[in-house]
């Protein structure tokens, strides 16, 4: 049994043929409802990846800092409002308003040290 062009054409388009014949069986019978809701169903969860996707980057781009760690200098990436440990020096640091802060516990007092050039007094 030998299949030319115009069979292997007809095979193909079956499945089709077939899905356009519900859809006009249905229109036909009152039902067109049934396929404007099912176009409609087919179209949200063809948009809904893409909706997704654009939320999610649009969210990252707000929420996304890089900046330079203040005890070592080293740039990295973290989230905003969030917690998170230097990989370089492993400092506790906090994200606030685009930029990463020492993490200090409520109480603790943070200073800075200044170098001062020893003097020797002679009596």
């Amino acid at each position: 049994m030998s299949f030319n062009n115009s069979q292997l054409n007809m095979l193909n388009l079956r499945p089709l043929l077939t899905f356009l014949a519900v859809i006009w069986l249905l229109g036909s019978l009152g039902l067109g409802w049934l396929v404007k809701s099912l176009f409609i169903l087919f179209a949200l969860l063809s948009l809904a990846p893409v909706v997704a996707f654009v939320g999610f980057r649009w969210w990252l781009q707000r929420n996304l800092v890089t900046d330079k760690c203040p005890v070592c200098a080293y740039e990295f990436t973290g989230l905003n409002n969030s917690q998170l440990q230097c990989p370089n020096c492993g400092e506790q640091l906090s994200v606030q308003k685009g930029h990463f802060q020492r993490f200090a516990p409520e109480g603790t007092i943070d200073v800075t040290a200044v170098e001062v050039q020893a003097q020797s007094l002679e009596d």
